[in-house]
């Protein structure tokens, strides 16, 4: 019932707010999806950004498409614990997927194995595209993004989509 509601109010908002309604919509869904006590970080938070470990974890697919510069893909559904093994516990790590939904499943995985600074991504790859930030494929720039799905493609307003 709460996915529901939550869904009514993000649409209401996209619908009523024509001049900002990704924003206000979108920062609606973030706040019913994240969990107050897990850590993010926003994009101009540099102390943070310029210093840490960056891991994709959507699927590979996605990841092939583009991804964050540098950003080494540890996936979600194949996720292990030994793809991390050579990481600094105690360094800084941002987590991202799409939203941050399944970057913040994979954060917690990350703190309960010992790795004290874990970050999600606010608003995932999709935000830090729409804020026109770059982002990769091969080592080159690319205006090229997995959007998901169309469901969740809605979400990002720049970059060129790919399903």
């Amino acid at each position: 019932m709460k996915i529901i509601r939550l869904l009514w109010i993000v649409l209401f908002a996209f619908v009523c707010q024509p001049s900002n309604a990704q924003s206000l919509a979108y920062k609606t869904l973030l706040k019913g999806i994240y969990d107050n006590e897990f850590p993010v970080v926003k994009i101009d938070e540099q102390n943070i950004l310029e210093t840490a470990v960056f891991l994709d974890t959507r699927e590979r697919v996605e990841y092939e498409v583009s991804h964050l510069q540098d950003a080494q893909w540890v996936g979600f559904n194949d996720f292990d614990l030994e793809t991390v093994k050579g990481l600094d516990k105690n360094g800084p790590i941002v987590v991202y997927c799409s939203i941050g939904a399944r970057s913040q499943d994979i954060g917690k995985k990350l703190m309960e194995a010992g790795f004290t600074r874990v970050y999600n991504l606010y608003g995932g790859i999709f935000h830090w595209v729409n804020e026109e930030l770059p982002v990769y494929n091969n080592g080159k720039p690319t205006q090229k993004i997995h959007a998901y799905n169309k469901v969740w493609g809605i979400w990002l307003s720049k970059g060129e989509k790919v399903y």
